[in-house]
């Protein structure tokens, strides 16, 4: 059976696609059979996976969730085995205008996901940085929400915004919709704010929050401008260390 996982934060600069990217490439790496499914109009899982933005003109996300193609004719795969992609462009921002009226425009995604004839050990979906209807879409399509929250000043701005979204969609659309867990991201061990930010966040949700941090680091940071996961681009990177433990976590988890 799919496991879906949503990765939602309404602000931008978190750390989502660096984490839709890794985590499921970590998880394709365990021999996880994943699929990724960039939401996001800015098309940067697409692009950070190594899919080519530019050939997608006729088959990606959009053309399925308006009902032109099945998703199954928009799945592509990558340089990872066991990884596919469902890409995206700047298509998707129509949506948001074409979706207006649509009476099932919050479960289009969930009907595309149910439909699907393959199988995948997990599901990732790469949400936009607003909670728009392409976020209410993937909260309502999954099982568990990771939220990437950055440890710097105003980290927790927001969230609670975001959570009460959760309530709506799992109360009106959803009800087996689960907070996965927060992930704290852009760690920098030597910053006293990181560590207090740490402090709180895991003070305030227990064990909501991943043991595994996402540290601050360059290599990470490098690797979506050459096409490649972190864990192609350097394996040895504390960035692909800290993601393959993610992936660990969520697997041993029973997520």
């Amino acid at each position: 059976m799919n496991k879906i996982i949503c990765i939602a934060n309404q602000k931008g600069g978190v750390g989502k696609t660096t984490t839709a990217i890794n985590l499921s490439a970590s998880l394709a790496a365990a021999e996880k059979k994943t699929l990724l499914i960039d939401g996001d109009s800015q098309g940067n899982s697409t692009s950070g996976i190594g899919a080519d933005r530019g050939s997608l003109h006729k088959a990606n996300l959009y053309h399925a969730m308006i009902g032109q193609l099945p998703l199954e004719q928009v799945i592509i795969n990558t340089a990872i085995p066991h990884l596919d992609v469902v890409p995206s462009n700047q298509d998707l921002i129509g949506i948001e205008v074409e979706f207006v009226g649509l009476e099932d425009k919050e479960t289009r995604l969930r009907n595309l996901l149910n439909s699907l004839d393959r199988h995948y050990d997990f599901i990732i979906i790469d949400c936009p940085p607003s909670l728009g209807v392409m976020t209410v879409n993937a909260l309502v399509a999954s099982d568990y929400l990771i939220v990437p929250l950055q440890c710097e000043y105003f980290a927790m701005e927001g969230l609670g915004y975001l959570l009460n979204t959760v309530k709506l969609v799992k109360a009106q659309l959803n009800p087996k919709l689960d907070l996965g867990g927060i992930l704290l991201t852009m760690f920098d061990q030597r910053n006293l704010l990181s560590h207090r930010v740490s402090d709180d966040v895991r003070k305030h949700f227990g064990d909501k929050v991943f043991k595994t941090v996402i540290p601050r680091n360059v290599r990470l940071s490098e690797s979506p401008s050459h096409g490649l996961p972190i864990i192609l681009y350097d394996i040895k990177s504390r960035g692909a260390v800290a993601y393959m433990e993610m992936a660990g976590e969520i697997i041993q988890g029973g997520m």
